[in-house]
């Protein structure tokens, strides 16, 4: 594959008033591409009988192993599956358990809620449950997917992957209907914040209803069903804890995320544990938590919002790297999404630098040893990234490939006039993937969608208007969020867009599996975003492994899967990795002497920031009452016995998430009843 140098704008960025999007337009499809799409779109799933809501049916692909041919359309006949539901609720994993079973396609599974649904896997799939011995069953996604007992082997094993966005932290335009309840409210609802404030006494019940609906278990068997075997869940900070004044529901999205494990478990797929929100937030955008300002690793509270993040990152090493949890969770992505823009690219490797050694000094070294640990690329070429922290044991880059959020960049001017230029400008990145897989390591492509515009409801942020409206002329969304009135060409043509990003990222991870509905309009609109909707209506195909060599035999650009080798540190090979020194001398200063423009390293050394004399947080794990083998306290390493970040008893902090302003910075280091620059000291020797 051609090497690309460009990957186009790599941001989701979803504030109204920083509108980073672009729109394209399309399609006029080559017969040869819809020939394919013909083979590639197997049979649909259960279709909701009003069109208009075919969003959250309870059912699964019942495609060809090889993704045989089947309409793709709403008329076509509809696979279904019985599903019945007892009054069960809560979110406890212990509510419900049964018996040990397994079982395979057209099996009847019970959920740990006590529902039913009758299991549909085509692809050799199967489940598996024991609640006596819960962490030594897996079922097995696919037949040609390893099961959770069985080693995935980087350059072998692909991750077919789907983002579960807007669960655990929410986003206006995937969850449109909760958000359109709190419009009217003070404050109005625009990201989770504000979302948590308008919802007032009802948080909890609200919230939480959420979680429980709008991903379930059966979502998971869907996954499986649909070709694919990781999830990427994204994670927000409160999901551990929160301070004083943040609004946000206090760890109960963490139940959920246990839950997801047992799931996941259940029907053999992997988990990317993904930090999606930070403390003080670090891009500004909705879906860290508050839009607005960025506050991590930059103002007068960019060091302490970094540290509190440390010490979650801790809880959560020490909760993934327990036997029975490490097999289900092999990666964890440190930072969604950061602006290195603002925040600097030396600022963010020093933090990276850090979060590694915490890591590995948790769970020692090797392959097996605690997660992978993904770095996201803050939107650079990742071939910026060639040579960080070389040595490293098990670290992966993370890039996000969108192109339809920077209508002025010169990449996508040619891209308005054919579907065909569309799909060989995703193709074309393939060749910079294969590149750095070669000198870096494992590249995964954390987030991808359809979108060839910024159409969709709230995409840009509640309230917005999308780009392609207000910059073209003479053109309407209604097209392209009314997907129930897509031809059968148009699906064609997102189809082909899909398999091109399937086959040149290699590794990836859809944005996202679930739209919600808008209750305003009675439909999920933003369809581009929507993989289990373009499932079962045709746009994706029911088979994702027809998307390898799609670029080469279709799109006559590249085609080339990853052949090389990965460094041997990169997997885990070596016992006792070894970083570059000049690594170590370039990115372990600690604090940053830089964290913004208009701070001197004299104010930095002001700036307030936490000490290590807390209780470390510990993370619970799901009750097996019946279970003599069950996870510990959440907590692996019994020597890792350090203080927590907390705060400095009779110390101010400004406001986390809007403290930029010089006027902030302390005339004086404030001590309180403790030694105040507190800052990491040397990394314990890891456990081998």
């Amino acid at each position: 594959m051609q090497s690309s140098k460009n990957y186009g704008s790599q941001r989701r960025s979803c504030v109204p008033t920083d509108p980073k999007k672009r729109r394209w337009v399309f399609w006029g499809i080559p017969g040869a591409i819809i020939i394919v799409a013909a083979v590639v779109v197997a049979a649909v799933v259960v279709v909701s009988k009003n069109h208009q809501n075919a969003t959250k049916s309870t059912t699964s692909a019942d495609a060809g192993d090889s993704g045989s041919s089947a309409s793709g359309s709403a008329s076509a006949g509809s696979a279904s599956a019985s599903t019945t539901s007892s009054a069960v609720t809560g979110v406890d994993n212990s509510t419900y358990y049964g018996v040990a079973s397994s079982g395979g396609d057209g099996s009847t599974v019970t959920t740990d809620l006590n529902a039913t649904f009758v299991y549909k896997n085509s692809f050799g799939g199967t489940w598996a449950q024991d609640p006596s011995n819960p962490y030594n069953v897996s079922g097995q996604a696919q037949s040609w997917s390893p099961s959770l007992l069985e080693t995935w082997t980087w350059g072998q094993d692909i991750v077919r992957g789907v983002n579960l966005g807007g669960w655990l932290v929410t986003e206006p335009f995937i969850v449109p209907g909760l958000y359109e309840q709190y419009q009217n409210t003070n404050p109005s609802a625009v990201d989770e914040y504000t979302l948590c404030m308008a919802m007032g006494d009802n948080l909890a019940t609200a919230m939480e209803d959420h979680y429980k609906t709008f991903i379930t278990e059966e979502d998971f068997a869907l996954i499986a069903s649909a070709g694919l075997n990781w999830v990427r869940i994204p994670l927000g900070y409160w999901a551990i804890e929160t301070h004083d004044g943040e609004p946000y529901l206090a760890k109960v999205s963490w139940n959920y995320f246990v839950k997801a494990i047992g799931w996941a478990r259940k029907y053999g797929i992997r988990i990317l544990l993904d930090f999606h929100a930070l403390p003080g937030s670090q891009n500004g955008w909705n879906h860290s938590g508050k839009a607005g300002v960025i506050n991590w690793m930059y103002g007068v509270m960019g060091i302490s919002n970094a540290q509190r993040q440390l010490e979650q990152i801790r809880s959560l090493t020490e909760f993934i790297s327990q036997e029975g949890i490490k097999e289900v969770v092999p990666m964890m992505s440190l930072v969604n999404e950061v602006e290195v823009s603002i925040v600097g690219l030396e600022v963010l490797q020093a933090f990276y630098y850090q979060a590694y050694e915490l890591i590995r000094g948790i769970s020692g070294f090797g392959a097996g040893n605690g997660p992978i640990i993904a770095l996201h690329a803050g939107f650079l070429d990742i071939a910026v990234w060639n040579g960080f922290l070389s040595g490293a044991d098990r670290i992966a880059l993370d890039q996000h490939p969108y192109l339809a959020f920077s209508m002025s960049s010169s990449i996508n001017q040619g891209l308005l006039t054919s579907d065909e230029h569309q799909a060989k400008t995703a193709c074309s990145w393939g060749g910079g993937t294969n590149d750095s897989q070669s000198s870096f390591g494992i590249i995964v492509g954390g987030e991808w969608s359809n979108a060839i515009n910024d159409c969709g409801k709230w995409l840009d942020g509640v309230g917005s208007t999308p780009q392609y409206e207000t910059v073209l002329t003479n053109t309407s969304c209604t097209e392209w969020e009314e997907w129930m009135d897509w031809s059968s060409d148009t699906k064609a043509g997102v189809l082909s867009y899909a398999l091109s990003n399937m086959d040149a990222l290699q590794n990836w991870f859809f944005w996202t599996w679930h739209i919600g509905n808008s209750t305003e309009l009675g439909y999920a609109p933003s369809p581009f975003w929507h993989y289990r909707l373009g499932w079962e209506q045709g746009w994706m195909p029911a088979d994702p492994r027809v998307a390898g060599g799609y670029c080469g035999s279709v799109m006559s650009v590249g085609g080339d899967q990853f052949s090389g080798t990965f460094p041997a540190s990169a997997t885990g090979a070596v016992a006792s990795p070894t970083i570059s020194p000049d690594q170590i001398s370039n990115h372990s200063v600690w604090p940053p002497t830089s964290l913004g423009p208009s701070f001197t390293s004299a104010q930095i050394a002001l700036f307030p920031t936490f000490t290590q004399t807390g209780s470390p947080l510990t993370l619970a794990a799901a009750a097996h009452p019946t279970d003599a083998t069950a996870v510990g306290a959440g907590w692996v390493d019994s020597a890792d016995t350090t203080g927590a970040w907390t705060s400095v008893a009779g110390c101010s902090y400004p406001d986390a998430y809007n403290a930029t302003a010089v006027s902030l910075v302390p005339t004086a280091v404030c001590t309180g009843g403790a030694a105040r620059r507190a800052v990491a000291g040397p990394t314990p020797a890891p456990r081998v």
